[in-house]
């Protein structure tokens, strides 16, 4: 399960509808670019802007790859019964992998969102990977707290999709349960999280700069540590100017621009100003490396 894993978008055609041929167009580049699998239906693919039934068809669309890669199916959801349907689904669509953030929006106990996840696991027979965004989410996982502790140490749990500045508890989970699957999800921290343990990353803008990332963790994990820094900070300042923009409409432009054509972001985003073009472009022909 090591390597450089996709965080797919959900294209959109002109009438604001499910794409699925740019979405498969967009998944078999990335493959041929040597992607190590997908995480579909997560925040790049603007899970919680989409239906329930939009995002089932998405998992639908991507399981035309079981079998050729590694897939994980994000089904998080504020209610554990919407949470298990879409495990339950993925699970019959032939996914191994489904990943979840904590409930959100609610005051949620530790108590209350670890029955989360153990109801999940057990409804569907298999162990969740916690998708830890407390920037989004705003629930933090405090290690110290024995409900959390004995969470992460189950069964019930495979993995973290670690989308946390804070690279030092990555190392945390992995203190804690060695045998935990810990991806990287801040592309901007890549080598960081894999000085500190990582077995690879999970990344939105790995669907229009695969190449630049790959190159990254073969150098460092070929010991090139000072290349592997040096391409970082080339990402960084790509990564910086798609921020300043929106991070989820600048990665559709520049997808669109590469000449698959996944639509813009859906509302209540908004569309990309031309200074913010130019912006990107001017960006990505100084620091991006193909």
């Amino acid at each position: 399960m090591n390597g450089i894993y996709v965080a797919s978008l959900t294209p959109f055609d002109r009438n604001d509808n499910f794409n699925p041929k740019a979405l498969i167009a967009l998944m078999e580049r990335n493959l041929a670019e040597g992607a190590a699998g997908f995480f579909i239906g997560g925040s790049s693919a603007e899970c919680f802007l989409l239906s329930h039934e939009e995002r089932l068809v998405a998992f639908e669309c991507a399981a035309a790859f079981k079998g050729r890669t590694n897939l994980v199916a994000h089904c998080g959801a504020i209610g554990t019964k919407e949470a298990i349907d879409f495990a339950c689904n993925a699970k019959r669509m032939g996914y191994r992998h489904i990943a979840a953030t904590p409930p959100l929006y609610y005051g949620f106990t530790p108590g209350e969102i670890a029955r989360y996840y153990y109801d999940i696991s057990k409804a569907v027979d298999m162990p969740v990977i916690v998708y830890n965004f407390p920037g989004n989410t705003k629930k933090e996982f405090d290690l110290n707290n024995p409900i959390y502790r004995e969470l992460f140490s189950s069964d019930a749990i495979e993995g973290v999709k670690h989308t946390n500045q804070v690279v030092y508890q990555l190392e945390r989970f992995l203190e804690l349960n060695p045998k935990l699957w810990v991806l990287n999800g801040f592309d901007e921290t890549m080598v960081a999280g894999l000085a500190l343990g990582s077995q690879g990353s999970i990344g939105s803008t790995f669907n229009c700069m695969l190449p630049h990332y790959l190159k990254i963790y073969n150098a460092f994990n070929e010991g090139r540590i000072a290349e592997a820094r040096a391409m970082q900070h080339k990402a960084n300042n790509i990564m910086e100017a798609f921020c300043s923009v929106g991070l989820i409409p600048a990665v559709k432009y520049v997808v669109c621009k590469q000449g698959i054509d996944v639509g813009i972001a859906r509302k209540p985003f908004g569309e990309l100003p031309e200074t913010a073009k130019s912006l990107i472009d001017r960006t990505l022909e100084e620091n991006l490396i193909e």
